[in-house]
């Protein structure tokens, strides 16, 4: 299984808009973030985590053959609305592709994207998706996947866990059931959106240490990073096991 992280960055992304501060000025690779968001291939079969604003980029960076399915984390706009630019991959391969979500990530998809299942303007105008729901984990062509149930604010989203691997964006909390999925992880992918202040719906860098550290994967990397966080300077101040993911991360597993 390979992972690539094709984004790093929180709902803004870095640089921000019209932001002059040192991490949106930095000329290093690392402190440039697009939305947050990873492309995966398991088992002969490529798909991403989410389709963020920036996903055209993002694939045209990182290249794909093919997109077998999606899976959805939750519905915010920079977790979802890059679906229209899956479009390409239904012209090559003339067929919906899958996507999975919560019911209410479904509803709000459909909702956003209604004229995806209206009857008319068919042809090539629009997305061609076939939207599953889920509850509980479920396999995709011998691709066994456990959605982790999150707290996100007053929202509970998903994470999911694909073997060794991991992927919780956006969350302020994990309840124990939650954490009971995730025992043996080998690689863990966690929000950790800036160093201060606390923030109602993020865990902060000091917050997504403390859970890593219960959760024990073997090497944890902090996501969904904010214009806050400088690359080297907060990645040599991180405790041993854990390190900042970057745009372009690759990670292998056998």
């Amino acid at each position: 299984m390979r992972v690539i992280f094709l984004g790093s960055g929180t709902s803004t992304g870095v640089p921000v808009v019209g932001c002059r501060c040192r991490v949106c000025t930095s000329t290093h690779p690392r402190n440039q973030r697009l939305r947050q968001s990873v492309s995966i291939e398991a088992e002969g079969k490529h798909f991403l985590i989410d389709t963020t604003p920036d996903l055209r980029l993002q694939l045209l960076r990182h290249p794909i053959p093919r997109l077998d399915f999606l899976l959805y984390t939750h519905s915010h706009s920079d977790h979802l609305m890059g679906l229209d630019d899956i479009r390409p991959f239904n012209f090559r391969q003339r067929e919906p592709i899958r996507a999975y979500a919560s019911a209410p990530t479904a509803k709000a998809i459909r909702r956003a994207f209604g004229y995806i299942w209206d009857s008319s303007q068919l042809g090539g105008g629009k997305p061609q998706l076939e939207l599953v729901e889920i509850d509980g984990a479920f396999s995709h062509e011998g691709i066994d996947i456990v959605p982790i149930p999150v707290t996100h604010g007053d929202w509970t989203i998903l994470g999911f866990r694909i073997g060794p691997f991991a992927y919780i964006t956006d969350t302020n909390g994990i309840p124990p059931e939650s954490m009971k999925l995730l025992e043996g992880v080998d690689t863990l992918a966690l929000d950790g959106l800036r160093p201060a202040p606390p923030h109602p719906t993020h865990f902060t860098v000091s917050q997504a240490i403390d859970c890593a550290q219960q959760i024990g994967a073997r090497i944890t990397y902090l996501i969904h990073l904010t214009h806050e966080v400088d690359h080297e300077e907060l990645e040599a101040q991180l405790p041993a096991g854990v390190r900042l993911a970057y745009d372009g991360l690759e990670l292998e597993f056998e």
